[in-house]
């Protein structure tokens, strides 16, 4: 075998050559409870699969149930294995990836939104500038000094990663964001 094709430990390295990796948004209902959330943790990382994004909350107060939405990415065969394998954990009650459902009701992607803050400093033209294209995007101010001002935008990722970069020249200082909710179109739930 090639040095270059030695198994690495990792779940990817058996997918297929041929086999493209793909992005997708996986919405996984569990109980609230302590420890669900690092055993889907525990299940990616002791594989090797990457989390791109990763959000959760308690959706059901009454059911006791949590919405974690995981963003992805592998071949088919390996994307499989993980809604598998997600779907044997014991507080998993759904697996729904969200990806294949936009396709099959005929979309793209499901709605995929994310919230970010982003702190800029900045005197002078910079500042007036800020303002502009904070109205651009259509970022509010939460948070303003004369020497600064925090922004919350949301909106895709990718309107979130432009914003950021048009920011830094400008005078960048920190960016947190929450990570991708998201939600198929239509009438029909999880």
């Amino acid at each position: 075998m090639n040095a270059h094709l030695q198994p690495t430990g990792s779940a990817y390295f058996i997918a297929k050559e041929t086999e493209v990796d793909e992005k997708h948004t996986l919405s996984v209902l569990v109980d609230n409870e302590p420890g669900v959330l690092a055993r889907v943790i525990g299940l990616f990382s002791g594989r090797g699969y990457n989390i791109e994004s990763l959000t959760v909350s308690e959706t059901e107060h009454e059911a006791h149930l949590s919405r974690i939405t995981v963003v992805t990415r592998g071949t088919p065969h390996v994307l499989e294995q993980i809604k598998a394998q997600l779907e044997r954990l014991v507080p998993v009650h759904r697996v729904v990836d969200l990806t294949v459902r936009a396709n099959t009701l005929g979309h793209e992607r499901p709605i995929e939104r994310e919230v970010a803050l982003v702190k800029v400093k900045g005197t002078g033209d910079n500042r007036a500038e800020m303002l502009r294209l904070a109205d651009a995007f259509h970022a509010k101010v939460v948070d303003a000094t004369v020497e600064h001002f925090i922004f919350e935008i949301t909106g895709k990722s990718s309107k979130i990663d432009q914003f950021v970069a048009i920011m830094k020249p400008l005078g960048l200082i920190e960016v947190c964001r929450t990570g991708i909710a998201a939600m198929n179109r239509g009438a029909q739930g999880m």
